[in-house]
Parts: structure tokens; sequence; C-alpha cells
């Protein structure tokens, strides 16, 4: 059994919530522009920054469904798990294990977004990249939660964790800049 240490289950509790709350934002916005095509969802705010955009693509529906869906799911876990850190609640293990792994996936698949929302959209959802934020702050946690103790590489990559996390957002931020650096350099 394994007790949060209270910093980490309020990190926890916060990035859960702002990534549910991202995602229920989007499935909500999702569903208004299959209603009426014609929508103009409240996170377009340039030809860049624009989840309408994405929204009409087929990456958005890589399962047949809005890919917000699974936001939705997997941050109702995550705020329920945070929650119960936050009481003080010991969870096992295996518990923290499976957060992980789908941390773990989770990551996977926002990496694969973000190269197909760059590099074949071409446009950026404001609501998506705040999952892309708090995603990897909370594997950092979650990895300490359960591999805080272990030795060898295992123990480097947890020392290392929120190095790793930071280089994250700084490759995802060159990237975003290269991209549209057209863009950018005409707002100057």
């Amino acid at each position: 059994m394994i007790a949060a240490p209270a910093r980490s289950a309020w990190t926890l509790l916060v990035g859960s919530l702002a990534g549910w709350i991202s995602a229920v934002i989007l499935t909500v916005e999702d569903f208004k522009l299959l209603m009426n095509p014609a929508y103009k969802p409240s996170c377009n705010l340039n030809p860049i920054i624009a989840c309408g955009s994405v929204m009409a693509t087929h990456q958005a529906r890589i399962f047949g469904f809005p890919n917000p869906i699974m936001g939705v799911v997997g941050f109702s876990v995550a705020v329920t798990i945070a929650v119960l850190a936050v009481a003080g609640i010991a969870l096992p293990k295996w518990f923290w294990g499976g957060l992980w792994l789908g941390l773990v996936l989770g990551i996977v698949f926002i990496c694969w977004l973000i190269f197909q929302t760059l590099y074949r959209i071409g446009a950026l959802c404001p609501y998506c990249m705040v999952v892309w934020v708090f995603t990897p702050i909370l594997l950092a946690v979650v990895t300490d939660q359960i591999w805080g103790n272990a030795r060898g590489f295992v123990r480097i990559l947890v020392e290392w964790r929120w190095t790793l996390v930071v280089v994250f957002y700084a490759i995802v931020l060159v990237m975003v800049f290269l991209r549209f650096q057209t863009y950018w350099m005409s707002l100057v």
C-alpha cells in the first residue's frame, strides 16, 4: 500500500482536474460542431490556434469516436485516485501501476497527436495543449509514487523525471515555433 505525500496528491488532483475540464469542454465543443457544421468553436482564436480545424479531421476520431471522450474517462479515473490520495488513503502498488501505465499510453498518444496537429493538420487546439502540459506532470508524480525506491537505471529516471518533463516541453515548444514560424513572426 502506498500513500501519496500531500504535495504529490494535490499536484495529481490539480493536473487531473485541468485535464478533465479541458476534455469535457472539448467534447461539448465537438458535439456542438457535429450537430451544427456552421458552429464556430470558442477555441478558434486565429488561423493557427483553432480547435475547429483539428476536430474536423479523421485524427480527431482515431478510434471511431471523438478523442476527448478518452480524456474524459481517463482523467475521471485520475481525479478519483487523486481525491483518494488527498484524503490520505493508501492504495495498492498495482493501482498506482495501472494509473502509471495509463499515463504512459496517454503520453504516447499525445506525442502522436502533437505530430498530427503540427505536420498533418496545421492547427493547434488550446484544450489539447492543456492536456499536453499536464499529462507529463502527472506521469512524473506517479512515477515517483511507484518507482521512487527503485535502484539502478530506473532510479536515475526517477531522479531526472522533472528534467525530462522540461525537455519534453522544450521540444514541443521548439516544434510549435518552427512549424508556425512565419505566422509567429508576422505578429511582431
